[in-house]
């Protein structure tokens, strides 16, 4: 491991709190970073703590700091937990793709694709981008969302809202969530592909077999690498498309709930049936499929008025 780098570790407050203490004692200089609690420097070396709770080491000296000040007094073992050794792969040029909206009644499905190489990665990781599952905040969501399409810029980005018209038109067709998945993903993948088209893999959350992509990718996408495992979102790429997927789809979700005259709830819960019944009362079934996924159960039950 070299001398100088950029490492990545977890902190909770208690222990940003304590090494600013010992920053302050070593000399170190604070300023403002954004999305930062502080940010601290020392010669060539930098230390910032991320409200999010991440904490960046970076510079000359960053491997003698983490081995003498940071693992035996803040994080009480010598674990090695920055991403460049534990995810070189994360660091490489690559697709990540997400989706979102599969599982909820309402609104459309987004399949969302972002392109990284260079400094990419760990710029997105200095910006707190992570699953969107883990982001509880929808504004927050909203938020990143356009933090990360002004950083990625629109070339290295591509996001596909299958409208639920669109969805259920081409659900007939599949009939199959998987095959539908498919088509969506490698829809972004060739996207993108035309933009950069040696970019050597395409990173996603494992749905189905990769063949199933394969067969719906064409001309430029014959020859890129894929590959699906559970738990693609601690993938910056693949982390990055789940927010931009996920902010889409609520945008999306929103216009149509005000084109409905209801607010329409996320997930297939209670309330979404009662919601959904609410339209088919007012409009009928045929405004209810407009914004519905309607080979849901839900759908069923409610036109069938169980």
């Amino acid at each position: 491991m070299s001398e100088s780098g950029s490492f990545t570790f977890k902190v909770d407050s208690a222990q940003a709190a304590k090494l600013r203490a010992i920053l302050e004692e070593k000399g170190f200089t604070f300023r403002e970073v954004p999305y930062t609690i502080y940010g601290a420097q020392k010669q060539k070396l930098t230390v910032n703590a991320y409200t999010s709770g991440k904490l960046l080491v970076q510079g000359r000296g960053a491997q003698e700091f983490i081995e003498f000040t940071l693992e035996p007094e803040i994080l009480g073992e010598a674990k090695l937990g920055y991403d460049e050794v534990h995810n070189p792969e994360m660091f490489q040029p690559h697709l990540g793709i997400d989706e979102s909206g599969k599982g909820d009644f309402f609104g459309p499905l987004v399949i969302a694709g972002v392109f990284v190489e260079g400094e990419l990665p760990r710029q997105l990781l200095e910006l707190g981008v992570k699953d969107s599952k883990q982001i509880t905040s929808d504004k927050k969501a909203l938020d990143l969302a356009e933090e990360i399409k002004e950083l990625v810029t629109l070339d290295r980005f591509n996001v596909v809202v299958i409208s639920p018209e669109k969805y259920n038109e081409l659900y007939v067709k599949f009939r199959n969530l998987n095959s539908l998945l498919a088509w969506g993903h490698a829809t972004v993948i060739e996207n993108l592909l035309t933009r950069w088209p040696n970019c050597p893999r395409a990173l996603s959350d494992k749905f189905a077999h990769e063949s199933l992509i394969q067969r719906a990718l064409k001309e430029h996408g014959k020859k890129i690498v894929l590959q699906q495992r559970t738990k693609a979102e601690s993938d910056i790429a693949v982390a990055a498309a789940s927010i931009l997927a996920r902010a889409a789809f609520l945008t999306r979700l929103k216009y149509l709930g005000e084109k409905a005259g209801v607010t329409l709830p996320k997930g297939a819960s209670a309330q979404v049936k009662a919601v959904a019944k609410e339209i088919v009362a007012k409009s009928g079934a045929v405004a209810l499929k407009a914004v519905c996924k309607f080979h849901f159960k839900t759908y069923q039950e409610v036109v069938s008025g169980d």
